[in-house]
């Protein structure tokens, strides 16, 4: 039985975390996020620390949020089986990430648990994300 205290999954299997803004909201999620997606998490969290070090951060729709002066620029979300990451200005990174998206301009990637990161193509999208004018909703 899970402590109460514990965020809820919901059913596509992403943590149930209260929206909020800062970096307080961000790492309650990652805590949340089951199994090998929490290293995911961290390890994502920690490569826009240090591309981006005044990445603005929130949790919106229990989707962790990073932003610049611009709006956002990147997010994750747990799904059962991988981790889908959303790049809002996707079609302007090269390469594209793969994920088509039927929002204008925005591209995901997944992870899967036997994908493992990698930290070099991830770093550069986010080093070119964070460039770009973020989204605004």
């Amino acid at each position: 039985m899970s402590d109460s205290s514990e965020p809820r999954l919901l059913s596509s299997g992403n943590p149930q975390i209260p929206k909020g803004e800062g970096d307080a909201p961000v790492q309650a999620y990652i805590s949340a996020m089951p199994g090998w997606k929490q290293d995911i998490g961290r390890r994502l969290d920690a490569l826009v620390g240090e591309v981006f070090p005044e990445a603005v951060k929130a949790v919106k729709w229990n989707t962790p949020l990073y932003g610049n002066d611009g709006g956002w620029f990147f997010a994750m979300y747990c799904y059962k089986k991988f981790v889908k990451l959303t790049f809002t200005r996707g079609t302007d990174l090269t390469p594209m990430p793969p994920g088509e998206s039927k929002v204008e301009g925005t591209r995901y990637f997944s992870i899967y648990e036997d994908d493992g990161l990698d930290k070099a193509q991830m770093t550069d999208w986010l080093k070119q994300a964070s460039g770009l004018p973020g989204v605004r909703f």
